[in-house]
């Protein structure tokens, strides 16, 4: 196991949200991410949805040591329950670092489900859980890093830059393209388009909500299909119901195509 934590560099997506790796075991799998600063682009109100970095990061590594030598992992859903309360936690030490330990979860069939918790301190904040297919692949791919430029050498703090995201007029999340983002297969990253949903969103559950938000209880999305970022992609929520006291809303990401390719839902509460 890993005694000092081991940052990923600033030009990966693990990277831009400043995770480290705590613990590198099959089980558990330890790891860790900063929470200043994050705050939804649209709303500007705190969150800790970015956690679904961390998960897909954690409870996602679990599942992929228990492959085979041919396979690897593709990411076909992933949950994220955040405790009340939890956003209090993080304003009271806005330097807090949430750690997560992630362990399998079951036997390991054509699928595998892992889990993780999440704490600040001494303090559990959320859990959550990944569930992985495995595919046949010959050999490992080779993990390369885009080359780092000059705006790559020191880490981004706004989470709008550290996600690649623009607003368009009417308030719509959109994903620029940014190699930095992507997985080893080219393709934008499980846990930044996760967290992108969850933006989306709150973003619908709180329009014209000013002085009573609604607050990120838990997200589940579910991975359809590989999300490329481009012209097209964006995350867009729509509201189920909205209360004085709770929330529901779901969240699409559409890739460059034009297709979806994930889709959320969003639980929330005052």
């Amino acid at each position: 196991m890993t005694e000092t934590p081991v940052t990923y560099p600033v030009n990966s997506a693990l990277g831009r949200f400043g995770i480290a790796q705590v613990a590198d075991s099959p089980d558990p799998f330890v790891s860790s991410m900063p929470l200043a600063g994050l705050v939804n682009p649209v709303t500007g109100l705190p969150t800790v949805g970015p956690l679904a970095v961390l998960v897909d990061h954690a409870a996602g590594l679990v599942n992929h040591y228990r492959r085979a030598a041919d396979e690897w992992t593709v990411t076909s859903e992933l949950t994220l329950e955040i405790a009340p309360g939890a956003l209090d936690v993080v304003a009271a030490d806005p330097s807090s670092v949430a750690v997560a330990t992630a362990r399998p979860t079951g036997t390991r069939e054509r699928s595998a489900l892992g889990s993780c918790e999440i704490t600040v301190g001494d303090t559990v904040i959320a859990v959550g859980t990944v569930r992985s297919v495995y595919i046949t692949h010959p050999g490992e791919f080779a993990q390369e890093w885009p080359p780092l430029t000059a705006d790559d050498e020191q880490r981004p703090t706004e989470l709008a830059d550290i996600m690649a995201l623009e607003l368009d007029d009417t308030d719509v999340i959109r994903q620029r393209e940014n190699p930095v983002l992507n997985n080893s297969l080219g393709i934008v990253h499980g846990g930044v388009s996760a967290a992108g949903l969850e933006l989306a969103a709150s973003a619908a559950l709180n329009a014209g909500r000013v002085d009573e938000p609604l607050h990120t209880a838990s997200l589940r999305v579910n991975y359809l299909r590989q999300f490329l970022a481009g012209d097209q992609s964006r995350y867009v929520g729509s509201v189920l119901r909205v209360g004085r006291r709770s929330g529901v809303a779901d969240a699409q990401a559409v890739g460059a195509d034009g297709e979806v390719a994930l889709i959320a839902r969003v639980t929330a509460y005052r």
